[in-house]
């Protein structure tokens, strides 16, 4: 019988950690009801090797085109083979595997209700989630997407950073479209586009580790200060674009 959910799994060299994020997939049992499926960004390393190594499927774009284009190649393959549900987690072990199933029973259960969800968010603030401490500059810039969110939509997002999300298929699908979702830093701006559009966004505490090997996408200080100035300059384009639209 077809699965009805996707596992996504965006990889840019991460040839230390891709294997046991499978492999802690396979032992908690999320094959049973998913599909696994990497992203393999244009790694220079062995990323694509060592998952083909486990047997589990991977596309590899022919060159690093970025995180947000890597999950959107993911909405993509999901749409044409119409999966119902996307789940995506981190390449670097920083998600814990039991997230995916918390994840999904509550997609499912929201299919009963009058509103269902078309985006959960994995969010390390929330009471019950576990974590680890985050970098000043790092926290600074959750602070300040939280602040944006609630003045732009009115809503209330602990964790607008989080990598971990579940989709529906109507979210999904829209992300596939054409200029439709920022391939470069898909973070806070499509949060407030998906907002502003009407679609259902609930978080859930999530469990998180820190990274062990490999460097992290916003690691050091230029990088974290570069993408909160990128993240400003594509929320003001995500608001102003669709009150043109709106208008």
């Amino acid at each position: 019988m077809a699965k009805e959910t996707l596992v996504v799994i965006p990889a840019y060299n991460e040839e230390m950690n891709i294997e046991t994020v499978i492999v802690n997939l396979r032992n908690a049992g999320i094959e049973e009801y998913a599909d696994v499926l990497v992203i393999n960004d244009g790694s220079a390393d062995n990323t694509e090797e060592v998952v083909k190594k486990t047997g589990t499927k991977v596309l590899s774009q022919v060159y690093n085109m970025g995180y947000g284009a890597a999950l959107q190649t993911a909405y993509k393959y999901a749409q044409e083979r119409e999966y119902k549900y996307i789940i995506q987690i981190d390449a670097d072990g920083q998600h814990d595997v039991k997230n995916v199933d918390v994840i999904y029973e509550k997609m499912k259960a929201s299919e009963q209700t009058d509103r269902p969800l078309d985006i959960i968010i994995g969010s390390r603030y929330l009471e019950g989630a576990k974590s680890f401490p985050m970098s000043g500059i790092r926290l600074f810039a959750v602070k300040m997407f939280r602040k944006i969110i609630k003045i732009v939509t009115k809503q209330t997002v602990t964790d607008p950073t989080s990598g971990l999300q579940g989709l529906s298929r109507r979210a999904f699908c829209y992300y596939a479209g054409y200029q439709k979702f920022d391939i470069r830093y898909p973070d806070i701006n499509m949060l407030i586009q998906m907002m502003l559009l009407g679609y259902q966004v609930e978080e859930t505490p999530a469990i998180m580790y820190e990274r062990t090997m490999g460097e992290a996408m916003h690691s050091g200080i230029i990088k974290p200060m570069k993408y909160m100035c990128v993240m400003m300059l594509s929320t003001l384009i995500a608001i102003l674009r669709h009150k043109r639209i709106k208008g």
